[in-house]
């Protein structure tokens, strides 16, 4: 993006373009929703037990309809585009989002259905570069289709930053390196120390004591920019493995009304849940392990994307653009009232979402780590 950018302010909080039941819209059109998708992304004329088990959790969650993926009617993208001719752009783009979602999690994707999402994607008026994403990697040409995920707006993430709510002076080119150094913000982290319990930054810095964390602005720390995430694992009370990890970027993607927010849970989705994506500079995928074939996965994530999407509507701000050091001396639920963090959903308690300080939340490696500190480290 290159038109200048506001100064967040989160004072004001703001209703945008609610989605299809908030709108007041009837179940009828949420399920003529689902009848789209699962068409748009059914390999063999329906959709796999996995994708089903996904779709079903994310339309439950952010739109209210329990439906069977797996026993819906087609219908096409003239159809569609018809039914929702009066749908403002930005929830037509989660629809096409969601499709993307759907497929990205086959291996491989089949041809067919990249070029079928594109279809329902053009036929909605969306001209979205995360198709193009998709169909790269049908085409199995991933180092390509990761090129163009970087150009579509993960990089923009970086490039587009300011640099006084990061509190560094490092260039944001040299962030992606492991071993930036910048005293200024090391200082500043380590001061979160000397904060009262419970307050945002105490919190944050608890969290990077008990996992070992490098600090930002130290040599193998986080950059400033990534360490921008860690203030949403607390606030959105989210665990720091790799389930964790997918749950806290699948709220910051949804929770930023620029599309390109996307580009956050594509990546992590193709980097945990499918190998497509081997490496993103800061995290490594297991690529033997495919963590998007588990029901309480897809529960956990479409709860992630409800509580995003409630903070895109009340707030219309990227998270990762708010000034959480201004906020580090603030209590954590007070802050949570402020920015207007949801509560986590009673099916993705049910389904085993941890807290950001709950030893299930954490890899062997992060217990392990926190084991061995004075105490067990597990009192933070």
């Amino acid at each position: 993006m290159t038109e200048p950018r506001e100064e967040v302010s989160v004072g004001e909080q703001r209703s945008v373009a609610p989605d299809v039941e908030e709108s007041g819209a009837s179940c009828d059109e949420a399920r003529l929703i689902a009848r789209a998708v699962a068409t748009a992304v059914a390999a063999d004329g329906t959709p796999s037990e996995s994708q089903a088990s996904l779709l079903r959790a994310v339309h439950r969650s952010t739109r209210g309809l329990d439906v069977d993926f797996c026993a819906l009617e087609p219908l096409g993208p003239a159809e569609l585009a018809e039914a929702l001719a009066a749908t403002p752009p930005d929830v037509r783009h989660r629809i096409v989002h969601d499709m993307v979602l759907g497929e990205l999690i086959l291996r491989p994707i089949p041809p067919e259905v990249a070029r079928r999402v594109g279809e329902y994607a053009a036929a909605l008026g969306v001209d979205d570069r995360y198709v193009r994403v998709a169909r790269r990697y049908a085409q199995g040409a991933f180092g390509l289709a990761w090129l163009d995920l970087r150009r579509s707006g993960f990089a923009e993430h970086w490039e587009d930053a300011r640099m006084d709510q990061l509190k560094t002076t490092v260039r944001l080119e040299d962030q992606l390196a492991a071993g930036a150094e910048d005293s200024a913000l090391a200082e500043c982290w380590m001061g979160f120390a000397e904060l009262e319990p419970g307050t945002l930054g105490r919190s944050v810095w608890d969290m990077y004591r008990t996992r070992g964390f490098g600090l930002p602005g130290t040599v193998g720390g986080a950059s400033a920019y990534l360490a921008q995430h860690d203030f949403v694992h607390v606030l959105a009370d989210y665990g720091t493995n790799l389930n964790g990890e997918l749950e806290v970027f699948a709220l910051i993607g949804r929770a930023d009304p620029d599309p390109k927010g996307f580009s956050w849970l594509a990546t992590l989705v193709g980097l945990f849940g499918t190998g497509y994506v081997a490496d993103a500079g800061f995290f490594t995928g297991n690529l033997e392990e495919r963590r998007l074939d588990s029901p309480e996965v897809h529960v956990r994530l479409a709860d992630a994307l409800r509580r995003g999407q409630a903070l895109c509507d009340r707030l219309g701000v990227d998270l990762l653009e708010v000034d959480f050091h201004e906020r580090s001396a603030t209590a954590v639920e007070d802050v949570r009232a402020e920015l207007g963090f949801d509560a986590k959903g009673e099916a993705a308690l049910a389904a085993g979402s941890p807290g950001a300080f709950d030893p299930a939340g954490m890899s062997p490696i992060q217990r392990r780590y926190a084991a061995s500190l004075d105490g067990g480290g597990m009192d933070a």
